[in-house]
């Protein structure tokens, strides 16, 4: 094997900060994504690097080929978005179609005509600025649902739009790129030639893929797992993704769109579980790359020599997103915690502009000086978003206690959220069952009476509303007619019955888990229409027999029993 086909040093010096630097940097209670994009400026090529005249060991501690690490980095991003697929299904992409190809259309269109007119008003040519405004459009899809699936906010109203706006920027990357090489002909018409048969060719391999893969998968992973072979299966699961990603890549879009696809078409298989645990840890070390290659390209030099400008710019794109995001979201009906958070989520550059400017660049439609600086903007909006995250949350809490305080109704969750639980009364029990669901990454939502309860939990993050749940306009602004489970936990017996019985009229096929206080409250419930109760004497008494038993040697097997 030739040396130069695979650095090892360089392959040590990023699981060293894996698994060394990035722990602890979260156990000081920073972000991974935050301790990642650290890691990346100090070992980049612009961080220790400098110091290697004075201090030649560090050498063996610094990483220099930005290129090498870029490549491998870009499998992260695939794995990620394969993930995101393996969430959701076709029928749920399609019942969220309002909010990806409205709200994200409407977003990115804005987003690029406002950001090419501000870039043509500073000086730039026509071509430069629609490039600059078309690459700011985008934001980053790897730090932006990374954050959501850490600070478990994917199941949010908050997190589902973000998420459809991320999705249709996805998509938006074809037809931007053929764009760019439309600008560089200068033949007359040609963008817009470029652009409708990028779409014409980006909605003809979506259907392909789909059609294909429907057919193919489920029969293809029968044949090899008859074969028991769990190397077999993890290697043909490796190649669908990777085949997809670059079947996408090839027709001129991203490989992450492939991916995105992929995951759709095994999340509606029985293998999806599995292959969630086999690929997970692929997924968190290659992201983990990515945005170490992110902070190994920044170079905070150049900060010191345009200090003001490079702020200016950081803090305009924000603004001009951000305030781009929030309109169109409170347009589409969105609650003002809502539109907030997603503001400011997605406020920052992303992945995509680096490969748009360097295209544009190596086409001539841009000065290699613009370029750089635009990168770095882009580099620094990324590395300040999860500082911003954690604003965003503690923002839309503030909205929503505010709300709750003056005893309003809930504003209501993503009007497309599917498959969550919905937690009547957040007391003591409420919250042990949102903690066991937040573990699973299930999605829930949580109903509470008392506004100051509420509050507190909003200012926390967590998604808990203030409202009579009785009330079956408030249920159904939850989605009580999508969810997975309604369950009641209150302490009233007769609230409790009112819930139930007006959840179970509504919504008949609602799987509804209730708690009383005796027998009964029991057999009222179920006459109300709960489909299991739980005493809490019982429930108290049969644990304590279960300790006791296996106290004085009963097998815990037995005991339980």
């Amino acid at each position: 094997m030739h040396s130069e086909s695979l650095d090892l040093r360089e392959v040590m010096v990023f699981l060293a900060a894996a698994g060394l630097v990035v722990p602890l940097v979260a156990r000081l209670g920073v972000s991974p994504v935050l301790g990642f994009l650290g890691v990346g400026l100090l070992i980049g090529p612009y961080g220790l690097a400098r110091l290697g005249d004075s201090a030649p060991w560090l050498a063996h501690v610094v990483i220099s080929d930005l290129a090498g690490v870029q490549a491998l980095a870009e499998l992260g991003v695939v794995f990620l978005l394969f993930m995101i697929g393996l969430e959701l299904s076709l029928e749920r992409l399609w019942a969220m179609r309002r909010l990806v190809f409205g709200l994200g259309s409407a977003q990115v269109l804005l987003t690029a005509v406002v950001i090419a007119g501000i870039a043509s008003a500073f000086g730039n040519p026509l071509p430069a600025a629609i490039v600059l405004g078309a690459a700011f459009a985008l934001s980053s899809t790897a730090i932006v649902m990374q954050l959501l699936l850490e600070n478990r906010r994917l199941g949010t109203a908050a997190g589902q739009t973000a998420f459809a706006i991320l999705l249709l920027q996805d998509l938006a990357v074809l037809p931007i790129l053929l764009l760019v090489g439309g600008l560089a002909t200068r033949a007359e018409g040609s963008p817009l030639v470029a652009f409708a048969s990028a779409m014409a060719l980006a909605a003809a391999a979506v259907g392909v893929i789909l059609v294909i893969g429907r057919l193919v998968i489920r029969p293809l992973f029968r044949f090899v797992g008859g074969a028991a072979s769990r190397e077999m299966f993890l290697a043909l699961v490796l190649l669908v993704i990777i085949g997809t990603a670059a079947a996408t890549q090839g027709i001129g879009t991203s490989m992450a769109l492939g991916a995105f696809l992929a995951g759709l078409l095994f999340s509606e298989t029985e293998y999806r579980h599995q292959i969630e645990v086999d690929i997970e840890p692929f997924k968190g070390l290659l992201l983990g790359l990515f945005f170490v290659s992110v902070g190994m390209g920044l170079d905070l030099a150049t900060i010191t020599r345009e200090p003001v400008w490079i702020l200016a710019s950081v803090v305009g794109l924000f603004v001009v997103k951000g305030a781009i995001v929030y309109g169109l979201a409170r347009l589409f009906g969105e609650p003002r915690a809502v539109s907030t958070e997603a503001a400011l989520l997605l406020g920052q550059g992303g992945e995509f502009a680096f490969i748009v400017i360097a295209l544009a660049t190596s086409l001539g439609l841009m000065p290699a000086v613009t370029a750089q600086f635009m990168g770095l903007v882009t580099g620094l909006t990324m590395v300040a978003t999860p500082f911003l995250a954690s604003l965003a949350r503690r923002w839309a809490g503030a909205i929503e206690a505010a709300v709750a305080g003056n005893g309003q109704p809930a504003e209501g969750v993503a009007g497309d959220i599917s498959g969550h639980v919905i937690v009547v009364g957040y007391g003591r029990v409420g919250q042990l069952l949102g903690s066991l669901l937040e573990a699973q990454q299930i999605a829930h939502v949580g109903i509470d009476s008392d506004p100051s309860h509420v509050a507190s939990f909003r200012q926390r993050g967590a998604c808990v509303f203030y409202g009579d749940a009785s009330q079956v306009q408030l249920l159904e602004r939850l989605g009580a007619g999508r969810a997975a489970a309604l369950v009641v936990t209150m302490n009233s017996p007769l609230t409790t019955e009112r819930v139930v019985e007006a959840a179970r009229r509504h919504w008949p096929q609602l799987p509804i888990y209730a708690r009383a206080h005796d027998a009964r409250r029991a057999r009222a419930l179920i006459a109300h229409g709960a489909s299991h109760v739980v005493l809490e004497t019982t429930e108290a008494s049969l644990q304590l027999g279960e300790m006791v038993l296996t106290g004085v040697g009963i097998p815990e097997d037995a005991a339980r029993r």
